[in-house]
């Protein structure tokens, strides 16, 4: 099998050490990329995490009050994307209904779903009170 840059994709296994890590690095920032250019939920989410993580630490809340709103955010990106990679790979493989192409695509939104329920859960308990004890 090759990349659309004709690599094979066996040449890209087996790196060890600092190799690995930059090809690592570099695999996510076009994960990133392709993601901030195809999705639009991810280009919302992305910048809302532009607004909110600021807000997180600027909050009059503990270290660990912060740490949850910030991995609050990170989990919204982190499932979205996983998201929007089954969508792809269910794209890939064929665009015709297919029942297990749905439920696959419905779980990865339910997945999405549960990570924005965890966040507004975790801003609601924690930023709300902070916010309100300012006024």
């Amino acid at each position: 099998m090759t990349t659309p840059e004709g690599q094979s994709a066996t040449n890209l296994k087996g790196k060890r050490g600092l190799k690995r890590l930059i090809n690592a690095t570099g695999y996510s920032i076009k994960g990133i990329r392709a993601g901030l250019a195809s999705e639009a939920a991810f280009r919302e989410e992305c910048l809302l995490a532009v607004v909110l993580i600021p807000v997180a630490l600027l909050l009059p809340v503990t270290v660990v009050e912060k740490v949850l709103l910030i991995n609050a955010v990170l989990l919204l990106l982190l499932v979205e994307i996983l998201n929007s990679a089954v969508e792809a790979a269910v794209d890939r493989v064929g665009m015709e209904i297919h029942p297990l192409a749905g439920r696959a695509k419905d779980m990865a939104s339910a997945a999405v779903f549960f990570a924005l329920l965890i966040g507004a859960v975790t801003w609601g308990a924690i930023a709300l009170p902070a916010i309100w004890g300012l006024f």
